[in-house]
């Protein structure tokens, strides 16, 4: 067990850092080179879609609409989870099964406690 076995590590890891940091000292460079700093008021001035900001940038927003969001999430992947399940079934071994049912029972678990807490009404 030399030093040699983790090589090819090394190098994607070099490599994966170069296309993460190439791209970007590409940029600045272009940056620096062709576009000359032109700092005014005009340019350095706070831009929203053209107008002005005014007033409190605060709003009330309800916290129930993010619990919607997150419960279809849980359930949208559980959907994800269970339709290759589904869909092969019948080649499953029965430790393969009981670790869809333990899955299955905790997204009911989970719509049980949503229920319970009444995050599932609009109101």
């Amino acid at each position: 067990m030399g030093s040699d076995q983790y090589l090819p590590i090394v190098v994607l890891l070099i490599g994966a850092i170069g296309f993460a940091v190439a791209p970007l000292v590409l940029a600045w460079l272009w940056a620096k080179k062709f576009s000359p700093a032109k700092p005014g008021h005009d340019k350095n001035a706070v831009y929203e879609c053209g107008l002005e900001s005014s007033g409190d940038a605060w709003v009330q927003f309800k916290p129930g609409y993010y619990l919607y969001a997150i419960i279809f999430l849980v359930f949208d992947v559980e959907a994800v989870f269970l339709l290759p399940f589904a869909t092969a079934f019948t080649g499953f071994s029965i430790g393969d099964c009981l670790a869809m049912l333990v899955f299955i029972f905790l997204l009911v678990a989970g719509l049980a406690w949503a229920w319970q807490k009444n995050v599932l009404t609009w109101a």
